[in-house]
């Protein structure tokens, strides 16, 4: 035991000291290495040869012995083996290892024909130990690396055998499942026990020590081995076959997680932590649609653009996906004080990245002019406040706007139906006469498929605005207003994901309100590259519609997340399941379903396959100025109700059949409670 921790002891102390070094001494370290052991593997295969221990006659053969060593390590060097960190050297590395050996035994046969081209009789090098010399030598200087990298790997200095190891079955049996192997073995945390693979000439064989096995095996796996987690390594795959694969996997109880890219787990940046559980995004049927790029920089590149509602989750995002496109100016306006904070300074430091990788892929042969760096600028303030607006336009020449600032959850707005209307209707309302005063190029809507045919006030308060921009785009002014409108996107603040994945984590149960609603997905990224590139294709005045894909039911989603956390559900049919699922009924305002299209007849498809083009009905702008007033008024606190908001609605918005039973914000209550007198 003493003999095992001073041993321990030491290999933790050798490690800190080579960990400690500078990259020259520990280059240095490496070459000295190579050069003992191929020297050792010239004089084994000498010996071998020979069959006795071989010791050089003479002076010369002994420089041609230490030829063939000197050559390894200045092919090795050659090779860039020494610049790859040992600790992550994977199958390049392995390879340059034998490359170098075969070149250095090429220059040292070179070298051998050289000496006994002499003639003298004493100078004798065998021609098998030029054949034997590179394998003994590959194997000697690569099993040394490995011995390296379990000793720099591990934090205690020795390999140790977790007691609790997680088995694993690694899904993907090609060169991602092979990385991703190697990555698990050096850890040494988990325990992986066979790949599982559906490309019929992989299944029974052998793959870096591991077989590989049908997917039908895994519920074997699951009983007999207690595999707890599934390690999805096929990067390559489309989404619809990944959707597919993932629906198998959840059938079983087993955590589901997905890698990292390919490339930063062979080079070591990343490691099996690294590992992410299946987000919704992967259970998506559809492949996002390679963005144009003429598209995404024709309103962008070179102009000022402003992005209202910048902190939020379609706002941040179109603003990263602004700065890429190299605008001008970006400014940004969010009523929120911590949201601009945390968005202003992420941009900040993105740019600065953006920065940074332009000068490591600039060529300077072929430099082309620097273009300006383009300016962020923050503005804190409401959509409602025409003046600022304009002022901000004016003094910052915008000349493209992204309009997201709006409240979107459904019930909040319900119980606040004021608010929700001033900001979402009221606040475009006020942007768009900045824009046509100041005469801003081109002005794109965020809007939501609760704008169709709505049953609540937000969706409601998002018509409205919709045909706010309708109307003034009637009167071809040189503005160009445009709307975007899609459904739900995946993991926004607020959405359904995040509330059932903290849930989930609380040991539930999950609440979905009802067994058949059904809703649209799309990922955030996808979302507002469409909607930036929508806007670019605008004329005025039409409605863009983006293709959601298939919608999901939430009951289905529910169980699906639940299942790829490695949990069961828990209902009658399986009692003892870790999580229940609760309905509770669809919230004030919420339909079964959401529509996209008021009147399918008057679409028409785009130059993008996900986006389609709608000319629907409007209210001419007298007409829609005389109800704007009156709903304004209704709104007024000493005379509003929301009955009188509701009734309004019902007039102007098409399809419009409120379903809240909520009471009205401005009512007193019923019974009044003087306040206690009681100092705390």
């Amino acid at each position: 035991m003493i003999a095992l921790k001073d041993m321990e002891s030491r290999s933790r102390e050798t490690r800190n000291w080579l960990l400690g070094q500078t990259r020259s001494v520990k280059r240095a370290i490496l070459m000295l290495n190579d050069f003992v052991l191929l020297s050792l593997a010239v004089w084994l295969a000498f010996s071998l040869r020979l069959t006795e221990i071989y010791v050089p006659p003479n002076a010369i053969l002994t420089a041609v012995v230490l030829a063939a060593p000197l050559a390894g390590v200045a092919a090795f060097h050659f090779l860039g083996l020494y610049r790859l960190v040992t600790r992550f050297l994977g199958y390049r590395g392995a390879l340059r290892i034998f490359a170098g050996v075969g070149l250095s035994a090429l220059v040292w046969s070179v070298v051998v024909l050289m000496a006994v081209g002499t003639g003298d009789p004493e100078i004798w090098v065998p021609r098998s130990v030029v054949f034997l010399y590179p394998l003994i030598g590959g194997l000697f200087v690569s099993a040394s690396r490995e011995i390296a990298a379990l000793l720099l790997a591990n934090n205690d200095g020795v390999s140790q055998r977790l007691p609790d190891k997680t088995r694993v079955i690694i899904y993907g049996a090609g060169s991602e499942g092979v990385a991703l192997l190697e990555a698990i073995r050096r850890t040494g945390e988990h325990e992986p026990m066979g790949f599982i693979d559906d490309t019929p000439n992989l299944i029974g064989q052998q793959v870096a020590g591991l077989k590989v096995y049908r997917v039908d095996k895994l519920p074997r796996f699951v009983e007999r081995d207690a595999v707890k987690e599934v390690l999805l390594a096929l990067p390559r795959r489309q989404r619809r076959e990944r959707q597919e694969i993932i629906r198998r996997l959840a059938e079983h109880p087993v955590r589901v997680k997905t890698m990292p890219a390919m490339g930063d787990i062979a080079s070591g940046r990343v490691s099996v932590s690294d590992l992410r559980p299946i987000d919704v995004d992967d259970l998506l049927a559809r492949d996002p649609v390679p963005p144009d790029p003429e598209l995404l920089s024709r309103a962008i590149t070179g102009k000022s653009v402003m992005v209202t509602g910048a902190g939020g989750t379609i706002g941040s995002e179109i603003t990263r996906q602004v700065l890429r496109q190299k605008p001008a100016r970006l400014v940004l306006v969010e009523i929120s004080e911590a949201a601009l904070y945390e968005i202003e300074t992420e941009l900040r430091d993105l740019l600065s990245r953006l920065d940074a990788t332009t000068d490591e892929n600039d060529d300077s042969t072929t430099r082309r002019p620097a273009t300006a760096r383009p300016e962020i600028v923050g503005i804190l303030g409401t959509v409602t406040d025409g003046e600022l607006l304009e002022r901000t336009i004016r003094a910052h020449g915008v000349e493209t706007i992204f309009h997201a600032a709006a409240y979107k959850h459904v019930p909040i707005v319900e119980s606040n139906p004021v608010a929700g209307l001033r900001n979402n209707t009221f606040g475009t309302l006020a942007l768009a006469r900045a824009a046509l005063r100041t005469g801003v190029e081109r002005v794109v809507l965020i809007s939501t498929d609760k704008a169709v045919r709505p049953t609540n006030i937000m969706g409601a308060s998002k018509r409205l605005a919709e045909l706010v921009f309708q109307a003034a785009a009637a009167h071809r002014p040189r503005t160009v207003l445009t709307m975007v409108r899609f459904g739900n996107v995946l993991d926004s603040s607020g959405s359904v994901v995040r509330r059932f994945r903290r849930q989930i984590q609380d040991g539930g149960p999950v609440t979905v309100t009802h067994r058949d609603v059904i809703r649209y997905f799309m990922s955030i990224p996808e979302a507002a590259t469409l909607v930036i590139q929508a806007g670019a294709m605008a004329q005025g005045g039409e409605v863009f519609v983006l293709d959601m894909g298939e919608p999901v039911r939430i009951d289905d989603l529910a169980r699906t997340m639940i299942r790829m956390m490695g949990l069961e559900v828990r209902d009658e049919n399986n009692p003892l399941g870790d999580v229940a699922i609760k309905y509770v009924g669809l919230r004030p305002g919420e339909k079964l379903y959401e529509e996209l299209l008021i009147d399918e007849e008057r679409t028409t498809d785009t130059e993008h396959p996900r986006i389609r083009r709608n000319n629907e009905p409007f209210l001419p702008t007298a007409d829609l100025e005389r109800e704007l007033a009156k709903l304004e008024a209704a709104m007024q606190l000493e005379s509003g109700s929301l009955e009188a908001i509701q009734q309004m609605l019902s007039r102007t918005v098409e399809g419009y059949q409120p379903t809240s039973t909520a009471k009205d914000p401005f009512e007193a209550a019923a019974t009044w409670t003087p306040p206690g007198r009681t100092l705390h």
